[in-house]
C-alpha cells in the first residue's frame, strides 16, 4: 500500500523512538538462547528480510536450514516460526494455557475492531465465554450431526445451480457454502440455526455484507498492508495529521464490521419482540434477563460463527474443483466409486460416506494439498517459556507454518502431487497422517 511522505516521516519518528528505547531502555533478561534463524541487522532486526508474499515457502526454506523452530526479530518484537508438527503440538497444545492468546494487530484488531471476533480475541474471560457458547453449538460430533440434513439439502441446491449455470461456479459456491447459508439463512431446514433469516434467491444483502467485511479483514490484518501494523504507535497520531488517511479507512471498515455484527442480531431481536422467532443460537442465548454485557457477548459470538468459516470453506471447495480439473482421472475414479456404492438414481448423502473411502480420501487430500490457511492464525505467548532448550520471552508471536507441515516429505512422500491414495489402507501401505490434525491449526480455538 502506498505511503505518503508525511506518514513516512511519522514512521521515521516512531523508529527513532524505538532506537532510543532500544539503546537506553530496560532490556528483559534472557535465561537461554533464542531458537536459531537468519541473522538480523542492528535495531531493525530481520525487517528487510521478511517476504512480501508466499511467506510459508520462505519460512519452509528457513526450516530446512535452521530446523523445526526458527526465530526472527522485527524492530525488537520476537517471532517464532514453527515448521514442525512436533513443536506445534508440544507448545500450542500441551502448553495451551500460555500460548492461546493472539497478537495485537494494530490496524486490524484495534482501529478496525476485529479483536471482538474470536479468531483475534486475546485470551481471557470474554474469549472463554465465546468459546464455551460456540462449543455448545458445534463443538462435538453429536452437535454437528444436527446440521447434516441442512448440509445435504443445500448440497442438492448447489449441484442444481451448477448444472443450470456452470459458468457462474464461483458465485454458486459463495451462495451455498457461505456460513450464513449453512447455519442460519435457510431457516426452514433445521431448528438450530444461528440467526434464522429467510432465504433469498439473489443478492442477499447480509451475505454480501459478510463477504465485504471478510475481504476487508484479509487486508487489514496483513502485516505489511498498513504501516500501523509494523509501527503500532502510529495508531495514536490524530486523524488530521498529514498522511493519516489510514484512519479514515479504518473508520469506514469499522463501520462495515459493526454493521456485520449488528444487522443480523437486530433482526433476531425484532423477531423476538414480534413473537415470530423460532429457536436459534442467538435467540436461545438471549433468554431470561440479559445485561448489556451479555448482549455484546452473544452478538459477537454469533458474528464469530458466521465470519470464522466463510473464506476458509469457500477456498477449500475452490481447491477441490481445481484439483478435479487438473486430475480428471481422479475425478473419474471417485465418480466410479459413487456409482458402484450408490447407483445413479440418487445423489449421495452424508450417510453414504462410510461406503466411499476413495471419495473421503479425495476430501482429505484437498485439505492437505492446498491448505486454505498456510500460516494459520498467529498465537501470542503470555509468559516466559523455555522450550527444547530455547528461551522464549513473554509477548513472542508464534506462527505455525501449516503449509510446510502438510508438505513435509517425511510425513507425506511426494507432497506436491495430488494423490488421494496416500490416505487409503491396503496391503503393504498404512494411511498417511490425517491432515485434519494439522490443517485446522493447533491449540485452543
Amino acid at each position: 500500500m502506498a505511503c505518503s511522505p508525511a506518514l513516512l516521516d511519522a514512521a521515521a519518528i516512531v523508529v527513532a523512538l524505538l532506537i532510543l528505547n532500544r539503546l537506553f531502555g530496560n532490556k528483559p533478561a534472557r535465561a537461554g538462547p533464542l531458537p536459531p534463524g537468519p541473522k538480523g541487522l542492528p535495531l531493525i532486526g530481520n525487517l528487510l528480510y521478511m517476504p512480501a508474499s508466499h511467506e510459508w515457502q520462505t519460512f519452509a526454506q528457513w526450516g530446512q536450514r535452521w530446523g523445526g523452530i526458527v526465530s526472527v526479530t522485527i524492530l525488537g518484537q520476537p517471532y517464532v516460526i514453527l515448521n514442525s508438527e512436533k513443536h506445534a503440538k508440544e507448545m500450542l497444545e500441551k502448553k495451551s494455557s500460555i500460548y492461546s492468546s493472539r497478537p495485537v494487530i494494530a490496524f486490524g484488531s484495534e482501529l478496525v475492531g476485529w479483536k471482538r471476533i474470536l479468531v483475534l480475541q486475546p485470551y481471557g474471560n470474554t474469549f472463554r465465554e465465546h468459546r464455551r457458547m460456540i462449543f455448545q453449538l458445534i463443538g462435538s460430533k453429536k452437535n454437528m450431526a444436527r446440521f447434516v440434513p441442512l448440509v445435504d439439502a443445500k448440497t442438492r441446491d448447489f449441484i442444481t445451480e451448477v448444472y443450470r449455470e456452470p459458468e457462474s461456479l464461483l458465485k454458486h459456491i459463495r451462495k451455498y457454502v457461505d456460513p450464513l447459508g449453512s447455519f442460519h439463512v435457510h431457516w426452514r431446514y433445521h431448528p438450530d440455526d444461528v440467526l434464522r433469516i429467510p432465504d433469498k434467491d439473489e443478492g442477499d444483502p447480509l451475505v454480501e455484507l459478510v463477504n465485504r467485511a471478510l475481504e476487508q479483514f484479509a487486508i487489514c490484518t496483513a502485516p505489511g498492508a498498513f504501516l500501523a501494523n509494523i509501527f503500532p504507535a502510529l495508531v495514536h497520531i490524530p486523524a488530521w495529521f498529514p498522511g493519516a488517511g489510514f484512519k479514515k479507512t479504518a473508520a469506514a471498515w469499522r463501520a462495515t464490521l459493526e454493521q456485520m455484527c449488528e444487522d443480523p442480531y437486530n433482526l433476531v431481536k425484532q423477531q423476538i419482540a414480534a413473537g415470530t422467532n423460532v429457536p436459534s443460537f442467538t435467540s436461545k442465548n438471549l433468554e431470561g434477563d440479559i445485561t448489556p454485557e451479555r448482549e455484546l457477548i452473544v452478538k459477537d459470538a454469533a458474528s464469530s460463527l458466521y465470519a470464522g468459516g466463510a473464506d476458509t470453506t469457500v477456498s477449500a471447495i475452490n481447491s477441490f474443483f481445481l484439483a478435479m480439473t487438473l486430475h480428471p482421472e481422479i475425478q473419474a475414479k471417485a465418480h466410479a466409486e459413487i456409482e458402484a456404492a450408490i447407483g445413479n438414481d440418487r445423489l449421495p448423502t452424508a450417510e453414504d460416506r462410510k461406503n466411499l473411502p476413495y471419495v473421503n480420501a479425495v476430501f482429505l487430500e484437498t485439505l492437505r494439498w492446498n491448505n486454505v490457511a498456510p500460516l494459520g492464525i498467529p498465537h501470542r505467548l503470555i509468559e516466559d517459556d523455555v522450550h527444547d532448550g530455547y528461551y522464549l520471552l513473554k509477548g513472542t508471536t508464534v506462527i505455525t507454518n501449516l503449509w510446510q507441515m502438510l508438505h513435509d516429505p517425511e510425513t507425506y512422500p511426494d507432497p506436491g502431487s495430488f494423490n488421494p491414495d496416500r490416505f487409503l489402507s491396503y496391503p503393504g501401505h498404512e494411511p498417511e497422517l490425517d491432515p485434519r490434525t494439522i490443517a485446522f491449526g493447533f491449540g485452543r480455538r
